[in-house]
């Protein structure tokens, strides 16, 4: 590598891998002065750029550490004797013999592990038994013809879009839950649920069982008079719902006395609650592969109408939400447990019915608000938060995802949902119709197929962190789960998800990004060991689409420093960029677990102030001589605009927008949340090719054209001039060729943005005091207020009574550079 840069640039590109400092100082007392804490942005399934060579396939399991404490995998950073055919772990320093097929190694015929440019490698295992991926479709009826129509064409083309082998399910709910057979050819038959009630495992099971599973006939079947005792109660189309669904109690819904097995059943999953391997496992009726099921389920879509439950005038509709997610991951936790598995839920609105209530059914009571949380008077919100999180605690248990496509015009309940989604890995988008092309274009892009043709997602999948001498693990800020497995190298200090060294995602996609915060445990005054580094590996098992067991290893180091003698070094090695993501994480998680107090700010401020007052050059009580180095000036930039950001300041959000703003923020990598942190603003005008601008009220000119990207908006908007020459079509005019140039180049840039982006920005075309200007005007630094409307810049003034950045840089200043502070 040529340069220190280049290095570190490479890491962030093959390897996924991004930490706040770059050199660490040797000892717990000094690291607390770098005030940002150490965090390691990691992307686990990070795609290798097509200009790096690509790793060759290895179809074997990897080289473990012998030492029971340790268990690293071999990487390029240990040192190798090739004539004794022994490696030394940098982990633990133990010295370990390569085993039996490693012997033909040598200097000049090494195995891919080994060699450099594999800092990231990945095993195909094959002994691990292969399971296709499932999909269970969890669709709402409530809602108008135009919408349900457009959301079962998008349904029909995801279909399409999956391998053939997947196995797929199909839910269908408004005050009742339907809980489709997917064999049945001609007929459409499903099991109904009450929509009060959370459905039970029992349930579930007499179900699979009642049906066609056990060795007695099912209902209707020759040999099977109707109402007999036993048989499953079902409806056909047109039927009445049923009530209480009577069955044989089998456990785990097993063939009884070895019947035999239905086609397509799945090989050699674990029973429910233990137990040998089944040599069939309960692919059943509801759950069928696309091969087998590809017109009946296709079918059954086609026949979903709208819920026909009446709603009276000034009502919600009875929507039971909770009782049709309870039968989704019921049936999966009895099915397949620890298989990776997709619950794609489709929602039109808010859970009126049943468990899981998050809204009365009387239009006259709005859904709960920020104000009414705060005062204490939001009545269903602490009920349904308790049932959706028992739902995602058994969804994690069983390595299951949950994905929300909430469109609606109000809140659905993402805010009393995010754990679900949250701990599980699962996708959230939040829309304003399903007909919309943000909901279409997202959906189908959630199913991005690789080179080889599969999926671009991972199910099931567990990261385990291993790290070295002088490193402890502190946490995970990201959206996983704890997998509750405690070593000597978890810190007793926790921050995020803690306590562990392992976390579990039901879900994981090559954009994936998670922060692990790492405690520097060594003691002061202890001497820096000769050439030592820091290690950290990260090892990820997953659930590959093609349905094999994959093992991904990441290795990374960096080198110690002496805090008294190389404070200059290690500041150099600062990323302003991971340390901004990492405090508005930190800050997000803090807020989120404070109940939105002034808190979270108040430390982010603290935080900033120390950070300036270790690292920026002043004299005392002089905040004229106060200066920043290149590597930390854009920080307190960054800090100011995550202050009035969506991620911290809930006014004018709604509960369920800052949990979706949240989600995406601890889901996304560094280079994206910056820009939701601090939007990019490009400018367009005649005076030469676009640029970019400051994001300052100074940069709103009447004679040009800005293009905004706040990760969640992508905004065009039109000066005054420009909008006016718009409106009387001047663009249409041949000889003003230039101008109808200039207002097509930020449209095909917003178009390259669009198409990009996962979930799908919601685009918007203003003007000068355009009603939609808010979003630009809301996120641009106020230096122009009615306030100071005398200021020197030029551009357009903001009504705000917000500070502006060079009023918080002197604040700022005068607070780093006091003797006081």
């Amino acid at each position: 590598m040529a340069t220190w840069e280049e290095y570190l640039g490479a890491q962030q590109a093959n390897d996924g891998v991004q930490f706040t400092w770059n050199m660490w100082p040797h000892s717990r007392v000094d690291s607390q002065k770098l005030v940002v804490p150490l965090t390691c942005f990691f992307t686990p399934l990070k795609e290798r750029p097509s200009t790096e060579v690509a790793q060759p396939p290895l179809e074997y399991d990897p080289v473990l550490c012998q030492k029971a404490s340790c268990k690293a995998i071999l990487n390029p950073l240990c040192a190798v004797d090739y004539r004794a055919k022994i490696w030394m772990c940098p982990f633990c320093n133990n010295r370990n013999p390569f085993p039996a097929h490693y012997a033909a190694i040598a200097e000049d015929n090494r195995p891919p592990e080994l060699y450099p440019q594999f800092t990231t490698i990945e095993y195909t295992l094959r002994k691990a038994t292969t399971m296709p991926p499932i999909f269970v479709f969890v669709v709402d009826t409530c809602m108008t013809a135009e919408e349900l129509k457009s959301l079962k064409e998008c349904l029909q083309t995801a279909l399409s879009l999956l391998p053939a082998d997947a196995l797929v399910g199909l839910i269908t709910y408004g005050r009742m839950v339907q809980l489709h057979e997917l064999n049945t050819q001609g007929i459409s038959r499903s099991y109904v649920f009450k929509g009060t009630k959370e459905v039970t495992a029992k349930q579930i099971k007499d179900v699979m069982a009642g049906g066609g599973l056990s060795q007695r006939p099912a209902a209707g079947a020759p040999g099977a008079p109707a109402g007999a005792p036993g048989a499953p109660m079902a409806m056909g189309s047109g039927a009445a719902p049923l009530g209480q669904l009577p069955g044989s109690g089998l456990p785990g819904g097993l063939p009884r006395g070895g019947g035999p097995p239905l086609p397509g059943a799945a090989q050699g999953i674990v029973a429910p609650g233990g137990g040998a391997p089944v040599p069939h496992a309960p692919a059943n009726k509801f759950l069928q592969p696309i091969s087998e099921c590809d017109e009946s389920i296709n079918d059954l879509i086609d026949q979903i109408s709208i819920d026909r439950w009446p709603v009276p005038q000034g009502h919600r509709p009875l929507r039971a939400t909770g009782a049709a997610l309870a039968v989704a991951v019921t049936l999966l936790e009895s099915c397949f447990p620890s298989t990776g598995a997709r619950i794609m839920s489709f929602i039109g609105g808010a859970c009126t019915h049943g468990p899981g209530a998050v809204v009365g059914e009387e239009l006259k009571n709005p859904i709960r608000s920020w104000n009414s949380i705060k005062e204490d008077a939001a009545p269903y919100m602490k009920k349904a938060i308790k049932f959706y999180d028992g739902l995602a605690a058994r969804i994690v248990k069983n390595g299951h995802a949950v994905d929300v496509y909430s469109c609606a015009l109000d809140q659905t309940g993402l805010l009393e949902m995010k754990n679900m989604f949250n701990s599980s890995g699962g996708h959230v988008v939040m829309g304003d119709s399903f007909n919309s092309s943000l909901f279409k274009q997202t959906y189908q892009r959630s199913f991005d197929k690789d080179s080889a043709g599969n999926l671009k997602m991972g199910f099931n999948a567990t990261m385990e962190v291993k790290v070295g001498a002088g490193l402890k693990i502190e946490g995970v800020l990201g959206c996983c789960a704890s997998g509750n497995v405690r070593n000597a190298n978890v810190s007793d200090q926790e921050m995020g998800i803690g306590g562990t060294c392992q976390w579990k995602f039901g879900a994981i996609s090559p954009r994936t990004t998670i922060g692990v915060v790492f405690e520097i445990a060594a003691q002061h005054g202890s001497a820096i060991p000769q050439g030592g580094r820091g290690m950290v590996q990260f090892v990820t098992q997953y659930q590959h689409a093609d349905g094999r067991k994959r093992i991904r290893v990441t290795t990374t180091c960096r080198t110690w420093a002496d805090m008294a003698t190389q404070q200059p070094n290690i500041a150099y090695g600062f990323d302003q960029e991971a340390a901004a993501v990492a405090i508005a994480r930190l800050a997000s998680f803090r807020a989120s677990n404070e109940n939105d107090t002034p808190e979270a700010l108040r430390w982010l401020d603290r935080s900033l102030i120390r950070l300036c007052q270790k690292f920026g050059e002043y004299s005392k009580d002089d905040p004229n001589s106060f200066r920043l180095s290149d590597k930390f000036s854009l920080f307190p930039q960054f800090m100011f605009h995550l202050r009035r950001s969506q991620f911290l300041q809930v006014f004018n959000n709604s509960p369920d927008e800052t949990a979706y703003y949240r989600h995406i923020l601890f889901s996304e990598n560094v280079l994206e949340s910056t820009t939701m942190i601090q939007p990019v603003l490009f400018s367009y005008s005649f005076n030469g090719p676009p640029e970019p601008v400051l994001l300052d009220t100074s940069s709103i000119l009447a004679d040009r054209i800005l293009l905004m990207d706040d990760y969640f908006h992508v905004l065009i908007y039109h000066g005054q001039t420009i909008a006016q020459w718009r409106k009387q079509n001047f663009h249409e005019n041949p000889q003003y060729a230039t101008f109808k140039q200039l207002l097509e180049a930020p449209v095909a840039d917003a178009t390259s943005i669009l198409q990009e982006r996962f979930p799908m920005p919601r685009y918007i075309v203003t003007e000068h005091e355009g009603s939609q200007a808010r979003f630009l005007l809301s996120k641009v630094n106020p230096s122009l207020t009615h306030n100071n409307p005398y200021a020197n810049e030029a551009g357009s003034a903001v009504f705000t009574d917000d500070v502006s950045l060079q009023v918080f840089m002197e604040h700022l200043k005068k607070l780093s550079s006091s003797s006081s502070t």
